[in-house]
């Protein structure tokens, strides 16, 4: 499969270098030697820009460099023709010439619904002082620096380690950092680069917010408190981030076009330089072998210098293999729904009541009049594009006065009841697609509407075609329920939420685990509305919003109170104590469902779980990792030295890894296989596993094995006792199975785990096998 998305890759590359297009510039991302700098140039850009200039005979600019870089990478970026690329790679000292992608965004009662009480005499707050000494640097859209969750009331002084600094510019004064909001700075250059200069009368400039994603993912992770709090009167109550004492550092990488890789990358550099603990980053792109990928070499940058990296899975679910920011030193978080929902029902004229969500605080409909129903494909004109109430595609003469339904699709979902507005209808209903299943998202719409699931979808088109052909034409209201608590099931695995199987290393198990990310109330800028339109002028101090880059700051918050708790853990500690506490069964009892098919989900979907953070605190043991182990992981994954270099700015010697074992043996604290079947009957493995006892000193810790259906599964030995406190064990796990038959192209995936316990802690860690018949 990695070897497909390569080839695909290098496709796609190829077909930029035509002919025609030989003397386009576009952006690329130039890795170099760390110590190749010849002595006769003063700096490194100096070097770079000599280089640059021997490349081409047309007139150039001082300087072409876009950014430069030096602490989680080592190169410049620049704008450069595909000619220029080729000759620049076979430069001394040039290591790899990447193409730049352009990421997209993976767009109070969560930190109660994970069991983060400020009233519990201990835990995880308390013995973290709620992250106050922990720096969490946000990479997004910017930030609001006025909302009140980023206050600094009652907050000691800045970290006396932290180097970074507040850039002020037009509209965002230095004043606009706190001991709170201790640094801010954007990075622009890469887009611009690509876009020409950027529109300042709808962009800033600056550190400064202009779409509101920044601001929530933000205050997820480190929100003070603050109360009241609510979204047009929904989910009233104390809003509050993971982190509430934790200090931020915003670094805007996130622009009208996009989040460029060359500004991700300075923004990675600036960030660890600066000195934070955490990177939050809920932004994503295609999947591309790690040497390609920007956010893969400067997490594994970030990571080598001690700072957790945590990513968004993505929003392309509930369909498999879409899962994104899959590098094994990224903690991956897909998405998961709390106890709360926003329920707005539909009332048909047969006396049926649908169930759907929304978010809506303006005047209502009439709960006791029913209003003519339409679907906006039936209604003439190009049928595909109304019945997704496109701009434009609606007649104002069939939607007057009408509730319109509108199917889910292309463009976004308030911006249907715009359209719908804008021709007139009184209210609309938004039916998923088949792709969508029953996951639902409440939205802020700008006139009353709500979304229902793509079976309620198919139930009212239903309606509308026999009740047009009676003599009781179609009609309906809407029924706004405000906000309902203690729900159940949850979690739920949400519907959007990214799956695996991991496309580039499938030995290793993603997304990681899941967190809270849908329908998340978190702070809000002043001057966007809060359905994003540019048309909503309503002003709302806090926003409900869903994606997988809502759960990815609960994570990042959680991971600086474990750093707080636990100053000498490793990021690679942190995560294996988020990942073997996560658990998979729901406030029934039963596992989480998949929101999509109402079905059971699997390992695929939630990863190891729902993060868990009481119990992260205290795992009793961790599988700790080491850069140089990741490294051995890379040459087991058959990548060259030179593309390790590129990731790892460390020379590899592969020789040791291969005979050390496979891909599987990284330290990981999930164990995933993959079984080529090839007419094959019997197949084994093994997995070497290092435990590291964080518990108390004397303790015993005996396994458990539940092992995939079907399949033999040993562990040695099968008690770990420690003596000590920091002292690592090893254990070596057997998987056995019995080929099953499978059509050509097909597979299977089956799943268990292996438990460590003392009587007091629980080490979980999920055990998958899958079976494959090649083509």
């Amino acid at each position: 499969m990695a070897y497909f998305h390569f080839l695909l890759y290098l496709f796609l590359l190829i077909l930029t270098v035509s002919a025609t297009d030989q003397q386009r510039q576009t952006t690329f991302i130039v890795r170099v030697q760390n110590d190749a700098k010849p002595s006769i140039f003063p700096t490194h850009k100096h070097w770079y820009d000599s280089t640059l200039a021997a490349l081409s005979d047309r007139s150039l600019p001082s300087s072409r460099i876009i950014h430069t870089y030096d602490t989680v990478f080592h190169g410049f970026s620049a704008k450069l023709s595909a000619v220029e690329a080729s000759r620049l790679e076979s430069a001394f000292g040039v290591l790899l010439v990447i193409p730049e992608q352009v990421r997209h965004l993976h767009t109070t009662r969560s930190p109660e619904f994970l069991g983060l009480k400020t009233s519990d005499s201990a835990g995880l707050l308390k013995e973290s002082d709620f992250g106050s000494d922990l720096v969490i640097g946000v990479l997004d859209t910017g930030i609001w620096p006025e909302r009140e969750s980023f206050n600094d009331r009652g907050l000691g002084p800045v970290p006396v380690k932290w180097k970074g600094s507040c850039v002020a510019s037009g509209g965002f004064p230095a004043t606009s950092c706190n001991r709170k909001l201790i640094g801010a700075k954007y990075f622009s250059a890469g887009y611009e680069s690509t876009n020409g200069k950027m529109n300042e009368t709808v962009e800033h400039r600056s550190p400064r917010d202009s779409d509101g994603h920044g601001t929530h993912t933000a205050s997820i992770a480190a929100g003070r408190y603050v109360f009241p709090a609510s979204t047009l009167g929904y989910a009233r109550g104390v809003a509050a981030g993971m982190a509430p004492k934790a200090r931020l550092a915003a670094y805007k990488v996130c622009w009208s076009a996009g989040c460029f890789d060359s500004d991700i990358l300075a923004a990675f550099d600036s960030a660890v330089n600066d000195g934070v603990d955490v990177i939050s980053l809920s932004v994503g792109g295609v999947v591309v072998p790690y040497y390609l990928d920007a956010i893969a070499i400067g997490a594994f940058g970030a990571s080598d210098h001690g700072v957790f990296v945590s990513a968004s899975a993505g929003n392309g679910g509930p369909g498999g293999l879409t899962v994104t920011n899959i590098a094994p030193w990224v903690t991956t978080v897909g998405a998961g729904a709390i106890d709360r929902d926003f329920p707005a029902d539909v009332k048909l004229g047969n006396g049926k009541l649908i169930p759907g969500v929304s978010v809506y605080g303006g005047p209502a409909l009439a709960h006791h009049r029913l209003y003519p129903l339409i679907y906006a494909g039936n209604e003439g004109g190009d049928g595909y594009s109304a019945s997704l109430c496109l701009e434009g595609s609606l007649d104002p003469n069939s939607v007057r006065g009408k509730i319109v339904l509108c199917d889910r699709g292309i463009n976004s979902r308030a911006q249907k009841g715009e359209v719908v507005k804008k021709a007139g209808g009184m209210g609309m209903i938004l039916a998923n697609g088949v792709f969508d299943g029953e996951g639902l998202v409440a939205d802020c719409h700008v006139l009353p509407a709500t979304s229902v699931g793509a079976s309620s979808g198919d139930e009212i088109r239903r309606y509308i075609m026999s009740a047009s052909k009676s003599k009781s034409p179609p009609k309906a209201t809407i029924i706004f329920k405000g906000t309902r608590i203690n729900v159940r099931p949850a979690p739920v695995v949400a519907s959007f939420s990214a799956r695996g199987p991991n496309p580039e290393s499938p030995e290793i198990l993603k997304p990681d685990l899941i967190a809270p990310g849908l329908n998340i109330l978190a702070a809000w800028p002043d001057k966007v509305g809060p359905s994003g339109l540019a048309s909503d002028n309503r002003k709302t101090e806090f926003n409900i919003l869903s994606g997988t880059s809502m759960a990815c700051p609960h994570v990042s918050g959680l991971a600086a109170l474990l750093k707080a708790a636990h100053p000498g853990w490793s990021p690679a500690a942190i995560k294996s104590a988020l990942i073997t506490t996560a658990y998979t069964l729901d406030n029934r009892g039963e596992t989480m469902i998949d929101e999509s098919t109402g079905n059971s989900s699997t390992v695929m979907d939630f990863g190891a779980g729902h993060v868990h953070p009481q119990k992260a605190m205290d795992p009793g043991l961790v599988y700790d990792i080491s850069s140089y182990d990741y490294i051995d992981f890379l040459c087991n994954s058959n990548y060259t030295t030179k593309n390790i270099q590129v990731i790892t700015r460390k020379h590899a010697d592969c020789s040791r890894a291969k005979k050390a074992g496979h891909t599987g043996n990284l330290n990981f604290p999930s164990m995933t296989a993959v079984f080529q079947l090839y007419g094959k009957r019997k197949m084994s493995t093994h997995f070497i596993r290092t435990v590291t006892n964080v518990g108390e000193a004397k303790s015993v810790y005996t396994v458990s094995i539940k092992p995939p259906r079907g399949m033999n599964v040993t562990v040695e030995p099968m008690k770990l006792a420690f003596r000590r406190e920091g002292q690592k064990l090893n254990f070596l796990v057997r998987v056995k199975v019995v080929a099953m038959k499978l059509s050509a192209g097909s597979s299977i995936t089956k799943s268990g785990s292996i438990e460590w316990s003392d009587g007091k802690h629980v080490v979980r860690s999920p055990l998958v096998v899958t079976m494959q018949e090649p083509l």
